[in-house]
């Protein structure tokens, strides 16, 4: 690992564990205590955002182009933005930190909008008031984007001894920051022997992720001649998305190098002897990352907004189709949150961010919004030397028999070999740019398809 990434997002981490550490209860902090923002104008719409990931960035920007008398406001407790997207190339060193790392005063310079870095941590309803650690935000829309959390208790049973150490010694590396760099460091100083890897049950954030993640490890310990198995113990029953794909990239590529266990549904993990017991087997490993079951970001049970639904727990209470908050007028959620079967991705929550916009916009200019369907797109690396990459492209349609929503438009690329999947892998960084500069500059971007 580079001295200066290390010491960027080391300086990044301190600066976030600072402000969650200071961040206070309601009954710590005054109820006169105000944020440093200019007076609520009454005659122009405040917005506030909560959450500065892909939803809430696209969100900021598309509401403010729809309404540009009002006034929006993101709150987000980190300082800068590093991306989860992409973050699977520059664990093996194909990208430098800097392609994942952007500025959230920029995107809120560019955008018209105020970025106000604050931890939310509280909600009058009846006066519309947003408490923050950094003081109360008055509203008249209120959208909440705070993305997904780890839900570890499926598997830990309430043993938070055992859950503060898969979180600190074996992190999943699915919100990006620290997890990110201790896993870099796990690759890249890892031996040999069993590295385990984890897909989760339910909808998790980035289907094709751990997949992906899984190959591109096995071929850094290809290349470096390390004698090594990547075993992925999935929990599904077979692979999740792009079956084709990377079920051929595991066999053709890695077929000493990776091992795959579908319907590993995990019942135990002990640390001290590193064996982990699944419903049929027992696995022992050297290192690992362990990536549990996600559900909704903890503000939305704060808040009481959340409920269990069919893919997860703790997800955001809802209506589907206009986003707002059952029983709560003018507050929305969107993202990673959501309780819909979409796939937990950057194009997903950048596109559906937008729509979302589009609806609050609606409301504000007394319109009707007609539901809009997010766009996946998303393209993954079977290999990084040379790098290989199959895709996907889809919108979404509610199916009325089952009550869910389910892809509309798939249209997929799963040909690694030769020069399709070459091409396919230098898509993603003309997408990865296409998105960067649609969040964080002027620039706009509707639709983003890997030729």
């Amino acid at each position: 690992m580079k001295r200066r990434d290390a010491l960027k997002l080391g300086v990044a981490t301190f600066a976030l564990n600072s402000i969650n550490a200071s961040a206070k209860t309601s009954k710590e902090v005054s109820p006169a205590l105000t944020a440093p923002l200019p007076k609520k104008r009454n005659k122009k719409p405040r917005i506030v955002v909560v959450g500065g990931g892909w939803a809430g960035l696209s969100f900021a920007k598309e509401v403010k182009i729809n309404v540009p008398d009002s006034e929006v406001i993101l709150v987000e407790q980190r300082f800068e933005f590093m991306s989860c997207p992409m973050s699977n190339l520059w664990l093996v060193d194909k990208i430098e930190l800097d392609f994942l790392m952007h500025d959230y005063l920029q995107a809120a310079r560019e955008n018209s909008y105020t970025y106000f870095q604050a931890s939310a941590y509280g909600l009058d309803k009846d006066k519309k008031i947003l408490k923050t650690s950094n003081g109360d935000i008055e509203y008249d829309y209120l959208v909440l984007a705070p993305g997904i959390d780890y839900d570890y208790d499926l598997w830990t049973k309430g043993d938070k001894v055992l859950e503060n150490r898969l979180r600190n010694e074996y992190p999943a590396a699915f919100k990006p920051g620290s997890e990110h760099m201790t896993l870099k460091q796990k690759i890249h100083e890892f031996k040999g022997g069993t590295f385990v890897l984890t897909v989760p049950r339910g909808n998790y954030r980035c289907l094709p992720a751990p997949y992906e993640r899984a190959c591109l490890i096995a071929d850094f310990f290809k290349k470096k001649g390390i004698k090594a198995k990547v075993l992925l113990l999935d929990e599904h029953e077979g692979i999740t998305i792009k079956d084709h794909g990377f079920s051929t990239a595991f066999k053709e590529l890695y077929g000493e190098y990776i091992q795959y266990e579908p319907n590993a549904i995990i019942e135990n993990i002990d640390l001290e002897n590193k064996i982990i017991s699944t419903e049929f087997d027992e696995f022992s490993f050297d290192d690992a990352s362990f990536y549990p079951p996600v559900r909704g970001g903890k503000i939305l049970e704060l808040f009481g907004f959340a409920k269990d639904t069919i893919y997860n727990r703790k997800e955001a209470d809802i209506n589907i189709f206009t986003y707002e908050v059952n029983g709560a007028k003018d507050i929305f959620v969107c993202g990673d949150a959501r309780p819909t079967g979409f796939s937990k991705s950057g194009n997903t929550s950048n596109t559906e961010g937008k729509n979302v916009a589009r609806e609050v916009a609606a409301r504000i200019l007394g319109k009707k919004h007609n539901w809009e369907s997010p766009v996946t797109v998303c393209v993954s690396d079977v290999s990084a030397y040379p790098e290989r990459g199959i895709f996907i492209h889809s919108e979404y349609k509610f199916n009325k028999k089952l009550g869910q929503f389910e892809f509309a438009t798939p249209v997929t690329n799963e040909h690694w070999k030769g020069e399709e999947g070459l091409q396919n892998a230098q898509a993603v960084y003309g997408w990865a740019k296409a998105m960067y500069a649609d969040m964080f500059s002027g620039s706009f971007v509707k639709d983003y398809i890997p030729k």
